[in-house]
């Protein structure tokens, strides 16, 4: 599975404190994926992570 961060991120901060071993807020304040592949231990946290974004900015790839 791989995740993507779009444009429309608001920096809130949710998806690096449901899943801080897959997204992380970048010194420009958006969030970024920092992992190539999300092993399968993550996909949930990652999933959860893109359910709980406000403005659907994170998009999962299987």
């Amino acid at each position: 599975m791989k995740a993507t961060v779009d444009d429309s991120c608001i920096s809130c901060g949710l998806c690096e404190e449901v899943c801080p071993e897959v997204f992380e807020i970048g010194d420009d304040g958006m969030a970024i994926v920092k992992v190539n592949e999300i092993s399968p231990d993550d996909e949930a946290c990652s999933r959860e992570a893109a359910e709980s974004c406000p403005v659907d900015a994170i998009h999962l790839e299987e």
